[in-house]
C-alpha cells in the first residue's frame, strides 16, 4: 500500500522556521552548522557527480536524524544549486511495533513536499527467518533496499539519496571486515543502482 502526498515546492519551509525561539548564540551556532553541512554536501555532490541537471532524486527518509538532515540539506540545495533537479521523498513503513506511522507524513505535508509512504511488513519476515537473539540487520537491510530500488525504478528516479553518517560507514567497514572478509565500506556513489 502506498500513501502519496503532494505539495507545492515553493511552500518549503526550513527546519529553522519551525524551531522554537532560541538565544542569539544558539541561533548563530545552528546557522553555522547548517552552512557547513550544506557546503560539505554540495562539494560531495559536485566531486562525485551525485546529482545532475534534470535528475529525479528519490530521498529515502526513515524518521531518524540522518535522513531529516539529508532532506533539509537537499531541499536547501535545490533552491540554490546551479542545476535543476526534483525531489521525491519516500518512507518505507516496515511495520515495526511502536513506530509512529503518522509523524513523518505530517511533517512532510507541512513542508509541502511530494512524498510516498510504502507499507511493507518486512518486520514479520525478518522475525520468522532470523533466530531469536541474532541480529536482524543484514536481512532487514537487503529487504529494505530491494523495496526501495524497485520503487525508484517504478517512479523513474535517476538517483537514490540515503542519509548515512560517518558512524554508519565505519560500522559497514567493520561488518564487511569481520563477516565478509573484505576491506570495503559504503561508496559515495553506487554505480549500478538502477
Amino acid at each position: 500500500m502506498y500513501w502519496v502526498g503532494a505539495g507545492n515546492s515553493d511552500s518549503h519551509r526550513t527546519c529553522l522556521e519551525s524551531t522554537k525561539v532560541m538565544g542569539i548564540k544558539e541561533t548563530i551556532q545552528l546557522n553555522r552548522s547548517r552552512k557547513n553541512l550544506r557546503r560539505d554536501v554540495g562539494h560531495a555532490i559536485a566531486d562525485f557527480s551525485m546529482i545532475e541537471d534534470g535528475d529525479l532524486v528519490m530521498v529515502c527518509v526513515s524518521g531518524g536524524k540522518d535522513s531529516y538532515a539529508l532532506l533539509d540539506i537537499l531541499c536547501s540545495l535545490k533552491k540554490h544549486a546551479p542545476i535543476q533537479f526534483e525531489i521525491h521523498v519516500v518512507n518505507l513503513d516496515q511495520k515495526q511495533p511502536g513506530f509512529p506511522a503518522n509523524v513523518l507524513p505530517n511533517y512532510l505535508k507541512s513542508l509541502g513536499l511530494n512524498y510516498t509512504v510504502i507499507e511493507q511488513d518486512t518486520y514479520s519476515i525478518v522475525k520468522n527467518k532470523i533466530p531469536s537473539g541474532k541480529t536482524y540487520c543484514s536481512l532487514c537491510s537487503r529487504l529494505r533496499r530491494g523495496i526501495l530500488y524497485n520503487y525508484a525504478e517504478e517512479i523513474g528516479a535517476d538517483k537514490i539519496a540515503l542519509g548515512h553518517h560517518r558512524d554508519d560507514i565505519v560500522e559497514t567497514l567493520f561488518l564487511n571486515m569481520f563477516y565478509g572478509g573484505k576491506l570495503k565500506a559504503m561508496p559515495p556513489k553506487l554505480l549500478q543502482i538502477l
